[in-house]
């Protein structure tokens, strides 16, 4: 019984940790060709979105498309800033930017062909989404998508600025 607690203890431990950990330095470009560092992504002191998609995610495309819908008026409300990531693959990044012009995205979308910046995050399934303070901690994580999975995204970003 004392080593379950000992362990449980630990799991608290390093799972508050990690929710509240800075995000690792990685090297991307964005869909411009500029280079991003990740672990200097900001918004201002604000709060900030990551969304990891690929083009041919379905479930991706369609929270990306969901939360378009509503993005005007969260930025309006809390300043939020929200960067999708493409998980795509070097031969099919040139499908990236016509995905994002056909949807109308209105965010700032960066490249990982090679998976560096999802690998370091421990992220196997897309979509994922991960909510940063703005001092760039993770406070939430969540993948999958389901229809309205957006509202409980904008609560969190809401609890951050109150």
């Amino acid at each position: 019984m004392r080593k379950f607690l000992v362990s449980l203890f630990f799991a608290v431990i390093c799972a508050t940790g990690v929710m509240n950990a800075q995000l690792p330095s990685v090297t991307l470009k964005d869909i411009n060709g500029k280079t991003v560092q990740t672990d200097t992504l900001s918004n201002g002191g604000k709060p900030f979105i990551i969304d990891f998609f690929a083009t041919w995610c379905k479930p991706c495309n369609r929270e990306l498309t969901a939360i378009s819908e509503v993005y005007e008026d969260w930025v309006a409300e809390t300043g939020v800033k929200l960067f999708a990531v493409s998980i795509d693959q070097a031969q099919n990044i040139n499908k990236v930017r016509p995905l994002v012009d056909q949807h109308g995205w209105p965010y700032e979308v960066l490249l990982d062909p090679n998976g560096d910046f999802k690998r370091a995050l421990g992220i196997q399934m897309i979509p994922y989404v991960i909510v940063c303070d703005g001092k760039g901690n993770i406070v939430y994580k969540h993948n999958g998508y389901t229809e309205g999975a957006e509202a409980e995204l904008i609560e969190k970003v809401r609890e951050l600025i109150k």
